[in-house]
């Protein structure tokens, strides 16, 4: 017997039974970025390696370690997107939507890393992002992060946390992290190895580490804000004016760091202790250079992404329905003649009542069965065609959700507005 074929470990089937909360999920995120002026980009799964080793960086865990990279036939290095900010950015420079014009975009679709799979963290993970582009302003950090707080409004997400740190510009960055390496070799012999690797390579990241053992490292550590210049200081005090008038809570964060030189100021992100460790849901901020870094104009950015297995996690815990994949009307056809008649008669009730949710039972079978298959689609009416029906052009109606409603018999002409009368009283 051949050896039961399985999905790759960290890549995982998303089944009809969740696919309905995915579909909620999905909707709702389109709506809210509509609503804030943001328009879709779609962008390819693969992409030449440089462009990650020149976004991300070559010294990164992503770029070292995680990213799926192969030769294609050609000899050319490509690997299977880790993130969408690069790829959009590439988008935007080579299809020249950044001369002289402000981009919101927005996009989603999986993203790849090689990792362990735990729970909230896949090898195949799927997120949404969102970018804006030719903007300077704390503003437009604003409006991001007012987009996701509106969000979670509309998916019913209370306990989540808004974190928020300035990363200051580049030369600011650069002295804070001179005076971080010196007080981290200090304590040279209480950092774990991953932290000790990055000493010289990435030290910000060091104050990310979710290692317990450093929190007392860390929380003595020089901080960032203490270090900013007078322009980004000023851009931080502006951003917590406005989140205050616009009555977002925030906590201040000075630990919170991205690592990588292109990111400046804002930096975000939406946590939440319904996850356990895996607890970040949505993580943003600032990219100034990173646009001119790829070799477009110096255009300043900010964006954030979010992972949708985790959102996912918390709407199922929250009891979130999502898009309803149920049936409102199950046709039953019984006999050759009915089994035509339904199928023409099946397809005149979607034309007229489009979002009319119709399952027609198909296969075959006698009424009995095909009345238990109705009644277990959980379809709120069956219709009913039989021989006698077919010959007559009528149709019996049983509502199979009131225990004392009977059926009767209509015209095919008047099932439409029975239905849509009928499905509109239906709480």
């Amino acid at each position: 017997m051949a050896k039961q074929l399985q999905a790759i470990r960290g890549m995982n089937d998303i089944l009809p039974a969740e696919s309905a909360l995915w579909q909620g999920l999905e909707s709702t995120v389109r709506e809210v970025l509509a609503a804030y002026g943001y328009h879709e980009i779609r962008l390819p799964l693969l992409e030449k390696t440089e462009l990650f080793a020149r976004s991300i960086g070559e010294v990164t865990d992503i770029v070292e370690k995680e990213m799926y990279t192969f030769a294609d036939r050609n000899g050319e290095s490509l690997t299977l997107r880790p993130e969408g900010t690069a790829g959009c950015v590439r988008a935007c420079i080579e299809h020249g939507l950044l001369h002289n014009q402000t981009q919101r975009l927005w996009y989603a679709g999986p993203m790849f890393r090689y990792e362990k799979p735990q729970k909230g963290r896949y090898r195949q993970f799927h997120q949404v992002g969102a970018e804006a582009y030719g903007m300077n302003g704390p503003d437009i950090d604003a409006e991001l992060i007012c987009l996701s707080a509106r969000l979670w409004q509309r998916l019913g997400l209370r306990e989540v946390t808004l974190q928020l740190n300035s990363l200051g510009s580049s030369a600011a960055r650069a002295s804070y992290r001179e005076r971080l390496v010196t007080y981290l070799n200090l304590r040279h012999d209480e950092l774990d190895e991953d932290s000790r690797r990055r000493l010289h390579t990435n030290p910000l990241r060091i104050l990310d580490s979710k290692n317990p053992a450093l929190r007392a490292v860390i929380a003595e550590a020089p901080s960032l804000l203490d270090h900013l210049d007078p322009e980004s200081r000023a851009h931080f005090e502006e951003l917590k004016i406005l989140l205050d008038d616009a009555g977002i809570a925030y906590e201040i964060n000075p630990r919170l760091v991205r690592g990588l030189d292109y990111y400046c100021k804002t930096v975000f992100e939406w946590v939440t202790d319904t996850l356990g460790a895996q607890g970040t849901i949505c993580a943003g901020g600032r990219y100034d250079g990173l646009i001119e870094e790829l070799g477009g104009q110096a255009v300043p950015g900010v964006g954030f992404a979010m992972g949708l297995e985790r959102l996912v996690a918390m709407l199922a815990a929250a009891g979130y329905a999502g898009t309803d994949p149920t049936p409102q009307v199950y046709l039953i056809a019984v006999g050759d003649a009915a089994q035509r008649c339904g199928l023409a008669l099946a397809e005149r009730l979607r034309d007229q009542l489009p979002v009319l949710r119709l399952r027609m039972h198909c296969g075959g079978g006698g009424f009995k069965a095909q009345f238990r298959r109705a009644d277990h689609s959980g379809a709120q009416f069956a219709l009913i065609l039989g021989e006698d029906e077919a010959k007559t052009g009528t149709v019996s109606v049983k509502p199979l959700r009131e225990a004392q409603s009977e059926q009767q018999v209509l015209t095919q002409d008047q099932v439409p507005t029975y239905l849509r009368a009928a499905l509109e009283e239906t709480p």
